[in-house]
């Protein structure tokens, strides 16, 4: 397949620039690399150039497709409360251990909108997904953490089908998760958490 883009979503504050900025041009680049996109280098340029003269933190958006060409859009955005807990449900909807395009960002996201198609937005924050073995995955825009009491968050591992997400990376560099294939029944043992670049790490509880 080759009519997808690839995605990077960055938040920009005007005092400290773009957040996770070499973590998010190295996954777009690793990723451009192993599909044959061309432009990923002319990345951080763009970006850079469409913030000039913000004055409040952004939501940037940006997309690189096969060719080349890149897309930079921007959003007003608030970040969200130290105490914000997330709802959150499992889909029915079931991801594929076997399809290696879900460890990259792309804009292919049919799987994770049906998946957030199954709960109303006004009662469920965030849906989270299992692969065709049951095992835990990762939302559909956040990754998942387990808190376990042990001092090190447990994520899903990426052969289990999924994102390579930018703040998986960052925590696992920090040594402040580590890989661990995980359960629903795991996830009853500990606190659960999600989080992206954009958010950071969310507090979240599941719903039944």
């Amino acid at each position: 397949m080759t009519d997808f883009s690839l995605i990077e979503t960055l938040r920009y504050e005007p005092d400290a620039g773009f957040v996770r900025l070499k973590l998010h041009l190295a996954r777009l680049k690793r990723s451009a690399r192993r599909l044959g996109f061309a432009g990923a280098d002319r990345a951080q340029a763009e970006l850079h150039a469409t913030v000039q003269g913000a004055t409040g933190p952004l939501r940037v958006r940006l997309t690189l497709d096969r060719n080349g060409a890149i897309a930079v859009t921007t959003a007003p955005f608030t970040p969200l409360a130290g105490d914000t807990v997330w709802r959150v449900r499992f889909a029915e909807t079931r991801l594929s251990s076997e399809d290696k395009l879900l460890r990259v960002k792309t804009t292919r996201r049919g799987v994770y909108e049906a998946a957030r198609a199954e709960y109303p937005a006004s009662e469920i924050d965030e849906v989270l997904l299992l692969n065709e073995k049951g095992d835990v995955c990762e939302g559909t825009i956040t990754s998942i953490f387990l808190d376990d009491g042990s001092g090190t968050l447990k994520t899903p591992p990426i052969a289990c089908g999924l994102l390579a997400g930018v703040l998986r990376t960052e925590l696992i560099c920090q040594r402040r998760a580590r890989v661990a294939r995980l359960s629903l029944g795991d996830l009853a043992e500990g606190q659960l958490y999600v989080g992206n670049s954009l958010r950071g790490l969310i507090r979240a509880k599941l719903g039944v």
